[in-house]
């Protein structure tokens, strides 16, 4: 019996590995992403040791050259939509939470109101 629920075990384990593993992978963050250009730099400069280590150093704390990678990585946030979270005392994925409806409730009457804006004079 000791054997039969061990086995039961073994195989729900493995079933639960194997249910994970083909899962589709996350999309990468902007780390990893910054991460892999900065080996792909360093390879094609065929930068090894301390030479490659110091590169490395270099590259990944440098920030980026244009606004556009950073507000790609993280969408601007309102500061109304910050201070609303705080005059809450919101923290963690609630505060995250907030911010991300406060926005999308601020984009669409945005964009209603640009819509109903007369388009002639």
């Amino acid at each position: 019996m000791k054997k039969l629920f061990t086995l039961l075990a073994l195989g729900l384990s493995l079933s639960m590995g194997a249910t994970h593993a083909a899962e589709a992978p996350a999309a990468k963050t902007a780390q990893q992403t910054k991460m892999g250009t900065c080996n792909a730099e360093a390879k094609t400069k065929a930068l090894k040791g301390d030479e490659r280590k110091a590169f490395m150093k270099d590259c990944l704390s440098a920030k980026p050259a244009d606004g556009a990678a950073t507000a790609a990585a993280a969408p601007a946030e309102n500061p109304m939509c910050e201070k609303s979270a705080a005059d809450k005392k919101l923290h963690g994925a609630a505060k995250k939470a907030h911010i991300k409806k406060c926005m999308a409730d601020g984009a669409a009457p945005a964009a209603a109101a640009a819509a109903s804006a007369p388009a002639g004079k």
